[in-house]
């Protein structure tokens, strides 16, 4: 970890030009210094700003990769005005963003394969990438259907709660949800909210909306191969939410992790923790799994 000076010199910012014209906010890092391995996405969990992922972006840049980090539209750096005026949605964020963010990452990485490293709903809105047949692999961490009836009482009260109280009462009284109030991350615009609450009831999650506000998508189309990783003491990802999220991508060549945090010697991984420093020793596996498939 000592080489994090060494890859700052080579973090660059990015302004990323959507299909609709929407500009996201994006980060570069690489390290000139190597022969580039393959490039990286990492695509971030819901209300998650990029910033969460910079220790791992330089790590991964670190072992030769080109890595992208970003903020979906209407969270961090890529709101645009206020959160209560932004029309964005989980759905905007798949179709939209996250294809655009591939699009960079070719041109900056050209002639070499690229990967998906999706946390939670990074993973879960690949298969809404027009340009999802383009990646090499997706490593995941955390990415589950959220489906609310297969959680673990007590936590299971409080996620219903969250889902079908908190997030209703504060897109009426304020226009979007205050997640940061119940450590939910960034404020989440009213339509992605609602789009979240809704896949989290459903079965499937983004399926919920299949034929509904969901016309075409490539769930069925992915091949290529998927690591999900989970953690044990995650009340969301647990192994069934995991298993039901990865059948969604019905062709896909895919395998389940399941991470013990005592067996690991770290005392607690939950939803968020792979990615904290907290965790570098589980960081490897990222790359065992991205030279596998470069």
């Amino acid at each position: 970890m000592n080489t994090a000076s060494k890859i700052e010199s080579h973090q660059q910012s990015l302004n990323i030009t959507c299909s609709d014209q929407q500009i996201i906010a994006g980060t570069l890092f690489q390290n000139s210094e190597k022969p580039c391995q393959g490039g990286v996405m990492i695509a971030p969990a819901t209300g998650i700003k990029q910033s969460y992922y910079f220790h791992f972006a330089r790590w991964l840049a670190e072992h030769g990769y080109r890595v992208i980090t970003y903020d979906n539209r209407g969270i961090g750096a890529s709101l645009v005005g206020e959160v209560k005026h932004s029309p964005a949605s989980l759905q905007h964020w798949g179709e939209l963003d996250m294809p655009a963010v591939l699009d960079s990452l070719m041109k900056y990485a050209p002639g070499v394969n690229y990967h998906l490293v999706g946390h939670s709903a990074g993973g879960q809105l690949a298969g809404l990438m027009h340009n999802a047949s383009c990646l090499s692999s997706m490593f995941n961490f955390a990415c589950s259907s959220g489906n609310l009836k297969q959680m673990n009482f007590p936590f299971k009260l409080s996620a219903w709660f969250f889902m079908n109280a908190f997030i209703p009462v504060n897109n009426q009284f304020f226009g979007y949800t205050k997640s940061q109030w119940v450590g939910m991350g960034e404020p989440l615009p009213k339509a992605a909210a609602q789009q979240w609450a809704r896949w989290c009831n459903g079965y499937g999650y983004v399926k919920t909306d299949f034929g509904k506000t969901i016309d075409r998508h490539n769930y069925d189309n992915l091949v290529f191969p998927a690591l999900w990783a989970h953690a044990t003491d995650d009340d969301i990802a647990n192994y069934a939410n995991v298993v039901e999220m990865k059948n969604v991508y019905s062709k896909s060549d895919s395998s389940i992790l399941s991470l013990n945090p005592v067996e690991a010697g770290i005392n607690s991984i939950g939803h968020m923790g792979y990615f904290r420093r907290s965790c570098y020793s589980l960081w490897p596996i990222a790359v065992d799994w991205l030279k596998q498939h470069s």
